[in-house]
């Protein structure tokens, strides 16, 4: 069984405030240690079940912030961001059985976390895919979708549980902080942890072919920005529309082509 996991660090259990998810701020250095033994945790229960193979992305900023000698000598890690536009999942394709995500979060305007964000913290306002908010969660759910792959189990916000459990109920979940406000309700680390590799082991030793989606046959992209400027460079990529001062539009039938869109746009 080969196993792919994508790992971010604003939906790591604990986590409240932006210093904590940057390299050279004040708690940063604890959370990602956290988000280590969340991945180490998401790694012991796909070996658990059987994998043989796992390969992680590092997807949270710099995308080095994952100690890869804590975890088990069969994984490897991505570590950086090469330019693909599968972003998050790179190198993500046909060859896995199964996906999981690990410390993600809401979308951009949710409450569901002080965090939440799409793809960039202060430049994006909103992204909705056919008319839906668009989470990390979601963009790369599709992209794993796109190649055949089934997301497996994702651990966040309790909001962003909520909004997959209405994308499809079968993928398995774990909420380790709910928003309240500029605020946040977090389990013990211990307890996640546990759940965790309980969690990736259970979704690994069913029918994870039930968590597998259906891709829209055609993709209405909207993009709010937060700034007016960023829209007007926007409307110059290839078949977009500016539809107002800070939001454009993007239709394709094909999902490669928005997240290469995202690449160059956001």
């Amino acid at each position: 069984m080969k196993v792919y996991i994508s790992a971010d660090i604003e939906g790591i259990t604990g986590i409240n405030h932006w210093d904590e998810t940057s390299k050279g701020k004040l708690g940063y250095v604890y959370f990602a240690d956290q988000m280590t033994a969340e991945v180490n945790a998401a790694c012991k229960g796909a070996l658990n079940a059987g994998a043989d193979e796992i390969i992680i992305k590092d997807a949270h900023e710099s995308g080095r912030n994952i100690d890869i000698s804590k975890l088990p000598e069969k994984v490897k890690i991505i570590r950086g961001w090469s330019g693909h536009p599968f972003s998050m999942v790179q190198e993500l394709d046909r060859t896995f059985d199964a996906a999981i995500f690990i410390g993600y979060h809401s979308y951009a305007g949710s409450d569901g976390n002080p965090l939440s964000h799409t793809m960039h913290v202060t430049k994006i306002d909103s992204i909705k895919i056919n008319d839906i908010y668009a989470s990390e969660f979601l963009l790369h759910m599709y992209t794993a979708a796109y190649v055949g792959v089934p997301v497996v189990f994702v651990s966040g916000d309790k909001k962003l549980g909520e909004h997959i459990k209405d994308i499809n109920n079968e993928i398995g979940f774990k909420g380790v902080i709910e928003g309240i406000g500029n605020s946040v309700l977090s389990i013990h680390p211990n307890i996640a942890l546990r759940d965790i590799t309980t969690g990736v082991e259970t979704a690994l030793k069913r029918d994870y072919s039930l968590c597998k989606i259906n891709l829209p046959r055609k993709f209405e992209v909207k993009i709010k920005f937060s700034n007016h400027y960023d829209a007007y460079k926007a409307s110059f990529y290839p078949n977009m529309v500016k539809l107002s001062e800070r939001e454009v539009l993007f239709e394709t039938d094909d999902y490669f082509e928005v997240m290469r869109m995202m690449l160059f746009v956001i």
